[in-house]
């Protein structure tokens, strides 16, 4: 922390903006390897949710890395700094009193370890998008595992670098065996059994 910098504190409070909205914020954050289905689950989700007049936004995994993280490259010590950036933006969005969906691969415990302790309890809700590496590698459209195998691209999770599943996530989506609709039917209704959509849970 810089000496010299303070925080400054707002007058509208994330408190203030969560009863604007009617609706509590907080993080999903999917995980899983490439091709489990993050990105295409979490805008499905965030569709619905939005059809119910939510406040949300989807931090793409890709869509990052044309901008905030452009430029980082995929070295253990460079995932852990694209993670940290998104968990930091994250947070910021919560702040917002916005419903944040972020789909990274994030291959590293520690490092989703670490943007949980940025959220209060019950507020990082970690979804792992449970898909076998067979069936990612046949949904490849990008063609990445390919040029994975034959070398031509380094450290590639799944083949040349390491996946390391959560131990304890709030919920497990079986990527690879339901489908969209099953799956992001099986995220909205634990949402609604935690109260986190509604007035009530504010």
């Amino acid at each position: 922390m810089k000496k010299n910098v303070v925080w400054h504190h707002p007058i509208i409070s994330r408190r203030h903006r969560e009863q604007q909205n009617g609706h509590r914020s907080f993080i999903l954050w999917f995980t899983g390897l490439s091709g489990a289905g993050k990105s295409t689950l979490a805008h499905r989700v965030e569709e619905i949710l939005f059809q119910h007049g939510c406040r949300t936004y989807v931090l793409d995994g890709d869509n990052v890395r044309h901008g905030l993280c452009a430029d980082l490259g995929f070295s253990p010590e460079n995932r852990k700094e694209n993670i940290r950036r998104i968990g930091e933006a994250a947070k910021l969005f919560m702040d917002a009193g916005v419903i944040v969906l972020t789909a990274f691969i994030s291959p590293y415990r520690e490092d989703r370890q670490t943007v949980r302790s940025l959220a209060g309890q019950g507020e990082f809700i970690e979804i792992f998008c449970n898909a076998p590496l067979a069936v990612c590698e046949e949904r490849d459209v990008k063609g990445l595992y390919g040029k994975a195998r034959r070398g031509e691209i380094k450290e590639f999770t799944g083949i040349s670098s390491s996946y390391e599943e959560p131990e304890n996530p709030e919920l497990v989506i079986m990527t690879g065996e339901h489908n969209l609709h099953a799956c992001a039917n099986q995220i909205i209704s634990y949402l609604e059994q935690r109260d986190l959509l509604s007035k009530a849970g504010l």
